[in-house]
């Protein structure tokens, strides 16, 4: 197979959440239990860090691999979603895994998947445990899909974990309410690994505490401790947060690795150029100003909407589509009412109806309207701004991915 051919059938024959929603969540991890078995356990030959949240888990786990590059080691770092290559999943030292290792690996194990049935979840981060495995990486850097407790990363026992904040999210699969969803995520501390929690949030405090004194884990919460001021070249006001727990985790590291505050801060000022990370407060043009960021929740988007009322900018465009499940009750009324509004769908069979989306904006007197694709969309929002005017591209990670 070519790798298109790889890729559309990777994409067609197992189910897939990014495009299927919750009919797609496999609960259960037996699946890829049996298939790191049949690999030969490859997680269990490198070290790892496990990183899980709502929002701030994709950025901090390129911070984590980053700061450690910096520090002369060969990382490897595992990502989800993708935003124009599948190949962005897996990467070592920034560099993604190559086509003909994703063909070798699904040709050579598809008999396996066929007849266990295995979901892309599964069969992907068994394709990351192997190519790591084999590339002798010093560490991995390990983010979550979904959720934690079952999500098909939690078969590592990392050096560390990372739980970045809690929102509603995915509330259709991992709970309705703060605490579930927390439980979920807590799913990822270990026995005996010290866990780190970036925000401190008092709906989910307690349920951290119980799950990591069960677990004989010792607990931090970043939010609290007396950390360096660095910055970073993620640009984000929301970053700050990110940057305490990613601080936090290094901390714990030290035992391990050899990480000088020079390491840090160059690894944390070049997080872009060392993993490649696109989609968070990218900006895209400076007259007009074009940001795009992948924030999709009511959390993450009340952030992006704090930064940008301090922008400067004579008009505001929104170019906005959402996937179906998305709290927009919650969401619409975040959204400034003095913007425009170019509504849209992303190119996937989760993407909310444009219609559905231009009926309920119109209940929170936001105007604008709708167009029958994302770039259809951006392209209007472009061609109307002025250079004084600031042009916001989101709502989803895929409405950011198809106009990267």
């Amino acid at each position: 197979m070519t790798y298109q051919e790889t890729l559309d059938w990777m994409f067609a024959q197992l189910p897939m959440y990014q495009n299927q929603g919750a009919k797609a969540f496999n609960v259960k991890l037996e699946g890829i239990l049996s298939f790191a078995d049949y690999l030969g356990n490859p997680h269990t030959a490198f070290k790892s860090i496990h990183v899980a949240g709502t929002n701030g888990k994709g950025s901090s786990s390129h911070m984590i691999a980053s700061i450690l590059q910096e520090a002369g080691y060969k990382v490897g770092l595992y990502t989800s979603p993708h935003l124009k290559d599948f190949r962005e999943r897996i990467r070592i030292n920034g560099k993604s895994i190559s086509k003909k290792f994703v063909i070798d690996f699904i040709e050579r194990n598809q008999p396996f998947f066929e007849k266990r049935h295995l979901s892309f979840f599964e069969m992907t981060v068994g394709m990351a445990f192997d190519y790591f495995a084999q590339e002798k990486v010093d560490v991995a850097v390990i983010e979550v899909g979904l959720g934690g407790r079952l999500d098909s990363t939690n078969i590592i026992t990392p050096l560390v974990s990372l739980i970045t904040n809690i929102g509603y999210d995915h509330i259709d699969m991992l709970g309705d309410t703060l605490e579930k969803i927390a439980y979920e995520k807590a799913g990822i501390i270990k026995e005996g690994v010290p866990v780190v929690i970036s925000e401190l949030q008092e709906e989910t405090q307690a349920v951290f505490e119980k799950v990591a004194r069960d677990r004989n884990s010792s607990i931090v919460f970043a939010e609290e401790l007396k950390l360096p001021d660095y910055r970073t070249s993620l640009l984000g006001n929301y970053q700050a947060k990110n940057v305490k727990g990613v601080l936090a985790v290094v901390k714990n590291l030290k035992d391990t690795f050899r990480i000088s505050e020079a390491h840090i801060k160059n690894g944390l000022a070049r997080v872009t150029e060392n993993t490649g990370l696109m989609g968070r407060w990218q900006v895209l043009s400076q007259e007009p100003m074009v940001v795009c960021d992948t924030a999709h929740n009511k959390e993450g988007l009340s952030i992006i909407m704090k930064q940008l009322a301090k922008c400067p900018y004579n008009h505001l465009h929104m170019v906005l589509g959402f996937v179906k499940g998305k709290d927009l009750d919650g969401i619409l009324p975040l959204l400034p009412k003095y913007a425009t509004y170019y509504w849209c769908r992303p190119n996937l069979e989760r993407g909310l109806p444009v219609d559905e989306l231009l009926v309920k904006s119109l209940e929170f007197n936001l105007r604008g309207k709708k167009f029958s694709s994302v770039e259809q969309a951006y392209k209007e929002a472009i061609a109307s701004a002025k250079n004084t005017d600031f042009v916001y591209v989101g709502g989803s990670t895929f409405t950011v991915a198809e106009i990267l």
